[in-house]
């Protein structure tokens, strides 16, 4: 299944970009936040981007105005409170949402529901209102509950597109991809795992048997690096010791996820990423697998490809409380007045 899956190739370091010049109005919802701000600063760098829309309920302007001066052809502007909201996408083709609280120790990514729930419902609601063609990018946690709910709010506004509406679960990936290196003493920049399922826990699965280039491990180490992934963001969180989650590292991968996304809307063939999205790939409504990026979103879902036993495992232990997630995203748009 492998060969099919490309790294990403725009680069992340303005002086490497070999990437030709497009325009392209990209909106940070959260641009703010710890997340936000390092994931604004690496889509400044990009050429990929013309205009670069910043929006948070507090200090936008600030962080518009100090990202401003990077020599770089991006333009930024920075909006700031719900009544500026609507100005922020409009004209937006992609847009990418890391807003909401963190992660503190002892919480788990459900955790954050009932406040991100909230908060992912009245941007995806403005997006249907003022961008509704646009590619939507959710990083805000628990990913596994707010795509149902970006995807049912889109749908109460009927301009809801499968295709355009992405969880970023990149980060699962370069984790995996980390580890894995750093287990076989491989170049991290070479190496590509692709994980499936959901983004959290036990629903996040690696495919180690599907590694570029071919990697094997003994049963237990197996067991130790798919918990390690699993478990990665917990082990984040505990080194920081209160003071947030995974910020750079999920900026790093959130930007590798629109680069990409932006390629494939530029005409580049042969990009993929995995990502959590509408499938009819289980019996889940939403789960990630690799999927090949096109001028209109997805243009393939490539599927799960063949798993070994291990994988099978994880994948029939992960579907019951990723359909509880699932359900619980779509069960509060339906109660939302």
């Amino acid at each position: 299944m492998f060969s099919r899956i490309a790294r990403p190739t725009a680069t992340l370091v303005r002086g490497l970009s070999t990437s030709s010049q497009h325009n392209a109005r990209v909106a940070v919802l959260g641009a703010s936040g710890g997340i936000g701000q390092p994931l604004s600063l690496l889509l400044k760098n990009s050429p990929l981007v013309s205009e670069l829309s910043l929006y948070d309920i507090a200090h936008t302007p600030g962080v518009a105005a100090d990202l401003s001066h990077i020599e770089t052809r991006a333009t930024v502007t920075g909006y700031m409170g719900a009544d500026q909201l609507g100005a922020a996408l409009k004209g937006c083709e992609v847009v990418v949402i890391p807003a909401g609280v963190p992660r503190k120790p002892g919480m788990t990514r459900d955790d954050l529901f009932n406040t991100n729930a909230t908060i992912v419902a009245t941007l995806a609601d403005a997006c249907a209102r003022h961008c509704p063609q646009a590619m939507i990018c959710i990083i805000s946690n628990p990913v596994n509950s707010t795509i149902p709910i970006t995807s049912e709010v889109m749908k109460k506004h009927g301009v809801y597109n499968p295709n355009k509406v992405f969880g970023v679960t990149t980060l699962d990936i370069v984790r995996a991809n980390t580890f894995v290196a750093e287990l076989k003493g491989l170049d991290p920049a070479r190496v590509n795992v692709p994980v499936v399922g959901g983004h959290a826990g036990k629903t996040i699965i690696p495919l180690i048997s599907q590694c570029t280039p071919k990697v094997e491990f003994p049963a237990d180490q197996l067991s130790a690096l798919a918990g390690r992934i699993q478990e990665a963001g917990t082990e984040v969180v505990k080194a920081k010791a209160g003071a947030g989650s995974a910020t750079l590292s999920m900026a790093y991968a959130g930007a590798r996820f629109t680069f990409s996304l932006l390629d494939a809307m530029n005409g580049k063939e042969g990009v993929v990423e995995c990502a959590f999205v509408r499938s009819e790939e289980t019996e889940c409504k939403y789960f990630s697998t690799p999927l090949l990026l096109g001028k209109n979103g997805i243009e393939k879902n490539l599927g799960l490809g063949k798993l070994s036993a291990f994988e099978e495992k994880l994948v029939a232990e992960a579907l019951d409380e990723l359909k509880g997630s699932i359900k619980k995203g779509e069960d509060f748009v339906s109660k939302m007045k």
